[in-house]
């Protein structure tokens, strides 16, 4: 069964532009570059991956497109522009010159106001982004979801994948509005969501059913068809790591059909990234 990895990232501390990611965070503050992800990727049978930024600057996009052209098992780049500048369009249009460019990830969990997203003055990316069939990875916390609905019911036809499961809040289990408002946005819009980043947001080595009823939520309400899945590596070591991880799920999707698992282990991210 084919299995692309829907959320994965590359960091080079020597670049000097990943101002969160600093010393506190030891198992992270190091590079994590291509050689070191291939023998996670060739143990898991995992034969593609897409690239998600982990800054907020156009050089580091420009950094993870250079790797794509690079390494075959990179399919796709999940890139950053300044949406507020009016520079955005440009660097859209000189990104999309790349084959490997599939759309854009603000770092929205990182900007105070929770509507940002909202904002008229970034009406002419979301056109663009719309235009030009590129995507939006929707990088939220719970108190984002009705911002999202709001901006996904504002434009339908907008590409909306909600990273990491809009990260509940596992570890203290106090998202209850997290339940009521992912299932909102699954029944009422198109977007699609990743099934990744759960045990960053639950604690160290979670136990496997302290994600299950979060792992269920986001199946019942989006179906196995706008499910995909992500390791989130390297982050994913803040908490546990890549295999541990994919046992997680397998485990989870062992009870579905054929269809359904290679639906979140691979289908739905190649036509959501088209590739």
């Amino acid at each position: 069964m084919a299995r692309i990895d829907s959320h994965q990232h590359f960091w080079q501390l020597s670049r000097g532009d990943y101002s969160w990611l600093t010393p506190e965070l030891a198992p992270l503050y190091q590079d994590f570059l291509p050689n070191e992800l291939l023998p996670k990727l060739t143990q898991a049978g995992v034969e593609k991956t897409i690239v998600v930024q982990a800054s907020d600057t156009t050089a580091e996009t420009e950094f993870i497109l250079q790797l794509a052209q690079e390494h075959d098992f990179i399919a796709g780049v999940v890139g950053w522009v300044d949406m507020e500048s009016s520079t955005a369009i440009e660097h859209l249009e000189e990104f999309s010159k790349s084959p490997y460019f599939k759309g854009i990830r603000p770092m929205i969990q990182d900007i105070a106001d929770v509507n940002w997203m909202l904002k008229a003055e970034l009406a002419p990316v979301f056109e663009y982004l719309i235009e030009k069939n590129l995507s939006f990875d929707a990088l939220v916390l719970p108190q984002h979801l009705d911002a999202l609905y709001t901006l996904i019911k504002r434009y339908p036809a907008l590409k909306v994948v909600i990273d990491h499961g809009a990260k509940p809040e596992i570890a203290n289990n106090s998202s209850p509005e997290w339940f009521e408002k992912v299932a909102l946005i699954a029944s009422e819009t198109s977007a699609f969501c990743k099934l990744s980043g759960l045990v960053t947001e639950a604690s160290i080595n979670p136990d496997f059913d302290q994600l299950v009823p979060y792992m269920e939520h986001l199946l019942v309400c989006f179906g196995a068809d706008r499910l995909m899945w992500g390791s989130d590596w390297p982050v994913v070591n803040l908490a546990s790591d890549y295999p541990n991880w994919i046992i997680y799920v397998e485990t989870f999707v062992e009870p579905l059909t054929n269809k359904e698992q290679q639906s979140i282990w691979c289908t739905t991210a190649e036509k959501f990234y088209r590739l």
